[in-house]
């Protein structure tokens, strides 16, 4: 039987390691390639995060094209529109790539039934986790795995991950047409910024754009410096370059611009004979980090929340809108923390140890918000906003789950002057601060009122007071943690080594 079918892009927009495309090729008659705009996901995020999807998609429309298909972009509740299209284009197969966030697992079930009710064959593949989530949890005895250490001795009897596959051909293409008309191009097209009600006036510069093409490239440019991937070590780069001083693949990973699988084996071929940094501190440990965050959020419920997840503390956080809007807003009176704040809601990216301090000050360590509102800032304003690793990365950062020495706090002022002593990034991203001296850049506030006015900045008047006094506060928080931890219950969480993440 040849089908007439959908592939349904989500994350996963890319051709290359696209199992369930290629599933939908096979007795494939006609293809629709289809994204949805969903509500629930799309209208809570920002417009850098936005540029990028709307980058992604058009690369992606590129391509296809070039394989004499193209992408229909619809608008809406999945659930709403697949009755339609199946009616519409006489579906009888749907295919998807696996998602593992509860909303994606309740609304692909939803659509499964739909689909399923109107005889249509569906079939979903994994290609966004280097491994099966579950199998993982399976090895574990049912349960999520809470240490770094103990997910890698699984990850070592499951073997490597299966290699990634290559992207349709224009032979694999042969005999499959994508019907499309002139009133498609209109009613499927892909929507500009300002048609989504974007004010682009507001943006700066395009660093990170979106898309599969961009993130092979960048893949390449990468592996080409053998030497720097091989002696790669997470916590020895700098948060606080004026380049990155990481990769910055994570946003095209998160939007499956690049397969992990990929990225994985791209990376073996350069470790191959060589000398190497390991994991958790080299590149293939970043990806192992992705992974162990991913299963902690299968493997635990309600795990973007603390109440209610069974191995989270539960910690007596304060209300304070005044202190949030300060953090967010970049107007804590600390430049180091201000700084950050700027550069990641202009350029939607931020390095994994300027996110350490940002999420230690807005917690434990500062101003004693919960994680959750500091969570759904990032998930607004970062290219790489990824439910999982959102969730687990603000658990452990304000240690709550996964790391436990909560005695050990960022220094707002000293954190920075470690990579950068004479604060030309606090002056890239506060130019308001750029004329004071090395000696008072970290801290303004000491600098005496000469220094302020010959620097054209008054602190108290151009640039605020520090909202909270960094050693009084950190001391009398370490204390309100450690009343926190002597309610939980002895089970409640393990440990986990410190180094992690991926950006």
């Amino acid at each position: 039987m040849s089908h007439s079918c959908i592939h349904w892009f989500r994350k996963g927009l890319r051709l290359h390691d696209n199992p369930a495309l290629m599933a939908a090729l096979r007795d494939c008659r006609e293809l629709y390639p289809v994204f949805i705009l969903d509500p629930h996901l799309h209208n809570s995020v920002g417009i850098n995060r936005w540029r990028f999807l709307i980058g992604a998609l058009q690369d992606l429309d590129c391509s296809l094209r070039k394989l004499n298909s193209r992408l229909f972009v619809l608008r809406g509740k999945p659930e709403d529109i697949f009755p339609k299209l199946i009616n519409q284009w006489k579906v009888t197969k749907l295919t998807y790539e696996y998602d593992t966030e509860p909303y994606s697992l309740s609304r692909d079930k939803a659509v499964t039934t739909l689909a399923k009710e109107r005889g249509v064959e569906v079939i979903y593949k994994i290609s966004h986790t280097l491994y099966n989530t579950d199998r993982i949890i399976e090895e574990n005895n049912g349960k999520a795995p809470l240490t770094y250490n103990r997910m890698q001795a699984i990850v070592k009897t499951l073997g490597p991950p299966n290699r990634p596959i290559p992207a349709p051909t224009i032979e694999d293409m042969k005999d499959v047409k994508t019907p499309c008309s002139e009133t498609d191009e209109k009613e499927y097209g892909i929507p500009s910024l300002e048609e989504l009600h974007h004010e682009t006036a507001v943006i700066g510069e395009e660093l990170f754009p979106g898309g599969e093409q961009e993130a092979l490239r960048r893949l390449d440019e990468h592996m080409k410096r053998t030497q720097w991937v091989c002696s790669f070590e997470k916590p020895q780069t700098s948060p606080n370059s004026l380049s990155p001083s990481t990769t910055v693949l994570s946003p095209y990973v998160t939007f499956g611009c690049l397969s992990a699988r990929t990225f994985w084996w791209r990376l073996t071929d350069v470790y191959q004979g060589k000398k190497h940094s390991d994991p958790p501190v080299s590149l293939h440990g970043q990806l192992l980090w992705r992974e162990f965050f991913y299963t902690a959020s299968v493997g635990i419920p309600n795990f973007n929340r603390m109440e209610a997840n069974p191995v989270c503390t539960q910690v007596d956080w304060d209300t304070n809108a005044e202190y949030l809007a300060a953090w967010r807003e970049a107007r804590t009176g600390f430049p180091f923390i201000d700084a950050i704040m700027t550069q990641l809601r202009q350029e939607g990216w931020i390095h994994h140890l300027a996110r350490h301090a940002v999420a230690c000050f807005l917690t434990r360590g500062d101003l004693w918000i919960s994680w959750e509102e500091g969570q759904r800032v990032f998930e607004e304003l970062l290219l790489d906003g990824d439910w999982a690793l959102n969730a687990g990365n603000w658990q452990w950062l304000s240690a709550s789950t996964f790391f436990h020495q909560f005695f050990r706090v960022y220094s707002p002022v000293a954190f920075g002057k470690k990579t950068d002593k004479s604060g030309d990034y606090i002056k890239k991203y506060l130019p308001l601060l750029k004329k004071f001296p090395p000696a008072y850049i970290y801290e303004p506030w000491k600098a005496p009122h000469s220094v302020q006015q010959a620097a054209g900045c008054i602190v108290g008047k151009d640039y605020p007071h520090p909202i909270v006094q960094h050693e009084v506060i950190s001391k009398k928080n370490i204390q309100r943690m450690k009343l926190a931890y002597a309610k939980r219950s002895p089970d409640s969480a393990g440990s986990a080594s410190k180094k992690q993440g991926i950006a």
